[in-house]
């Protein structure tokens, strides 16, 4: 009878440690893969005309655009109500002070593909120098080359800067 019972128990112990063993390794797997992701972001650093550095930043894109800007075809500079839409942006900075700005900027069909990258570029540069010129550090300031340049298709959409704080 004892037997029996030592036998059961033992296939009780076992499962028991089984289940321990692989919730650590399910933890420690998760801690690896946080560090990996919480890792430095991969960046380039392009130097542009008049020398201004721009960083791009092959980051994942956290969570909704905080803000977009459109734009209108073929126009760069930023529309007149621009400035002002960042306000809620630069607020978010100033509690966060560990936060970055995400910059991505988009373009639609129309045209070349070289030249509408340059543009998508040149509109994010854009959005850039009015968050400078509003006091945020450049270091603050990430670009991020855009995985899929069209908006969707709506061409208004697609003419757009996303800007993020993460």
């Amino acid at each position: 009878m004892f037997d029996q019972e030592d036998g059961e128990l033992n296939v009780v112990m076992g499962v028991l440690f089984g289940v321990i063993a692989l919730v650590i390794a399910f933890v420690i797997g998760l801690g690896v893969h946080s560090m990996n992701r919480s890792g430095a972001a991969s960046t380039a650093v392009e130097t542009l005309e008049g020398g201004v550095e721009v960083i791009y930043a092959e980051v994942e894109e956290v969570g909704e655009p905080m803000l977009k800007i459109y734009f209108e075809s073929g126009v760069t500079g930023l529309p007149a109500d621009a400035v002002e839409a960042l306000a809620p942006v630069l607020a978010e900075l100033e509690t966060r002070a560990d936060a970055l700005v995400l910059l991505s900027g988009f373009h639609d069909e129309t045209g070349a593909a070289d030249v509408n990258a340059e543009v998508a570029k040149n509109r994010a540069l854009s959005v850039r120098e009015a968050l400078l010129a509003a006091g945020v550090p450049a270091e603050r300031v990430l670009m991020r080359r855009p995985a899929v340049a069209l908006g969707g298709s709506d061409a208004d959409e697609a003419r757009r800067v996303e800007v993020r704080v993460q």
